[in-house]
């Protein structure tokens, strides 16, 4: 049973950053990827940034606001936002893609973190 434990969202001000985590648990393979996706009320869930091997995407929105990194050793995903605006208020998912001892591709979410940026 794979787990992925987030923590770090919040409450803060336009301009202003947050650091989320997310650790990842149990037994697999290898892990392919993590990362970050979001969804705002109402609006679809979307990805924010993900980490693949030793290559890095964004989403169009992020433009440099946001670095994720990983802790290769201890199964954990980062996630730095800075410049926040209050657009960035949603929950924000941990995602990591894992494969198993049967060589197939799983995808696992986390419980999600709200962050909420206040004008």
């Amino acid at each position: 049973q794979v787990q992925l434990v987030e923590s770090g969202g919040g409450l803060v001000e336009a301009g202003g950053s947050l650091r989320l985590s997310c650790a990842a648990s149990g037994r697999w393979s290898r892990i392919n990827s993590m990362g970050w996706y979001r969804q705002a009320p109402e609006k679809q869930r979307e990805p924010v940034a993900s980490s693949i091997g030793g290559f890095t995407m964004y989403g169009d929105f992020v433009k440099g606001r946001f670095t994720i990194s990983r802790d290769n050793v201890k199964n954990t995903v980062f996630l730095q936002m800075n410049s926040l605006k209050p657009e960035d208020t949603a929950v924000y998912y941990c995602h990591a893609q894992i494969i198993d001892y049967d060589l197939r591709n799983y995808d696992y979410w986390g419980q999600g973190t709200q962050v909420t940026v206040s004008s």
